[in-house]
């Protein structure tokens, strides 16, 4: 598989990486310190088109490929992981999207274009992993579906002006019983709650939503009743590259980081990269990050090649996750006292790696699919 960048995919590369050395990079600690949702920062990257990246060309959106979506969403990230995914965060809407009927595009992919965004909400406080527990609920009653319950992690929930809400039609069908529906943020009944306190990423907002007789019209369906479940797992496909590109992002930025600070750090009358136990750390992050690198773009270029890549999403963002945990560790580790400063960079993106394990499909769920895909070749 090639992975060589095409001139237009090295011009986007590029943009994105500008971008955040010049608009991301200099406000990121200040942005997690003061828990700031970057709404500056988000017009500003509207501007260049990356927050409407997959949006297809034919509702106003760039219509780039996941491959794309990844190499902006990997520089962003680098400039900081609070920051960096809260300007690509319509590609989940967006996965949802894809598979909705015209009208719904337009409305929609339209808003996103003029600057809206949608938010996707799916996990719920007794279900997270395994979504056919979901128990928020859509009754028909006549032209029109009632919703009862409740989400929470739902990011950028306090900022949406719409949200794709999966929900359960028929409560004995188990995943067969999902459907996913367009929920107008200012419905009656629909209550964002506060902001949920974070141990990294706070940049990027996250709260629960209720829904209490939330009553929206037939319209407001995606797809038939029951195909909410697919339309999830279709959406993996593409989100889970995305997601695992927030780790290369990181990891390059600890490889950064470390590499400066081990060549500058003397210890014993020597910079402490001439030591071994440093130097291999070192080496270690490297080879973690190009693998990660490898696993990742083989993940987006077979989705984008129109091949179902289940097997490959699920090692790219198990092995890319876990990786951005272990070298932010150990990044720490370089840095010894320092690394448990907050005056110093790598501390927080310590904290910002862990979730990387956990949302989007935790890696211990990552590697049941990676097990179950196998036993059924």
């Amino acid at each position: 598989m090639d992975f060589k960048l095409s001139d237009e995919a090295k011009l986007i590369q590029q943009t994105a990486r500008e971008f955040a050395e010049k608009e991301i990079y200099p406000v990121s600690a200040e942005h997690d310190e003061l828990a700031k949702w970057p709404s500056e920062i988000i017009q500003k990257a509207r501007g260049l088109g990356f927050t409407t990246v997959t949006v297809p060309e034919a509702y106003g959106g760039a219509g780039l490929r996941v491959f794309d979506n990844i190499l902006v969403t990997e520089q962003l990230c680098w400039g900081c992981l609070g920051i960096g995914p809260v300007v690509t965060a319509n590609t989940l809407a967006s996965e949802i999207l894809v598979q909705a009927n015209k009208e719904q595009k337009e409305k929609y992919f339209g808003r996103m274009v003029a600057g809206e965004f949608g938010c996707y909400a799916v996990t719920e406080p007794g279900a997270g992993s395994d979504v056919a527990g979901l128990t928020t609920t859509a009754i028909k009653r006549g032209e029109e579906y009632v919703l009862n319950g409740s989400k929470i992690w739902i990011s950028g929930a306090p900022h949406a002006t719409f949200m794709v809400v999966l929900a359960k039609t028929d409560q004995n069908g188990g995943h067969r019983g999902l459907t996913w529906f367009l929920v107008e943020k200012d419905t009656p009944g629909l209550e964002v709650g506060n902001l949920i306190p974070k141990l990294g990423q706070k940049a990027s907002h996250a709260a629960e939503v209720f829904f209490s007789d939330v009553v929206v019209p037939e319209s407001a369906r995606v797809g038939e009743e029951g195909d909410g479940f697919l339309f999830a797992m279709n959406a993996f496909d593409g989100s889970r590259p995305w997601v695992a590109s927030y780790a290369l992002g990181l990891m390059q930025r600890c490889l950064d980081l470390s590499l400066k600070y081990a060549k500058e750090r003397i210890t014993f009358g020597k910079p402490i990269i001439t030591n071994q136990a440093i130097s291999h750390k070192l080496a270690e992050m490297k080879i973690r990050l190009e693998a990660s690198r490898l696993l990742v773009y083989k993940a987006a270029k077979v989705v984008d090649e129109g091949k179902r890549n289940t097997i490959e999403a699920s090692c790219a963002k198990a092995f890319a996750c876990d990786s951005a945990m272990w070298v932010a560790t150990e990044a720490v580790q370089i840095y010894g006292g320092y690394g448990y400063s907050k005056e110093f960079p790598v501390e927080k993106l310590f904290r910002d790696a862990k979730v990387l394990q956990i949302y989007e499909g935790t890696s211990e769920i990552q590697r049941n699919i990676i097990a179950r895909e196998l036993a059924d070749q």
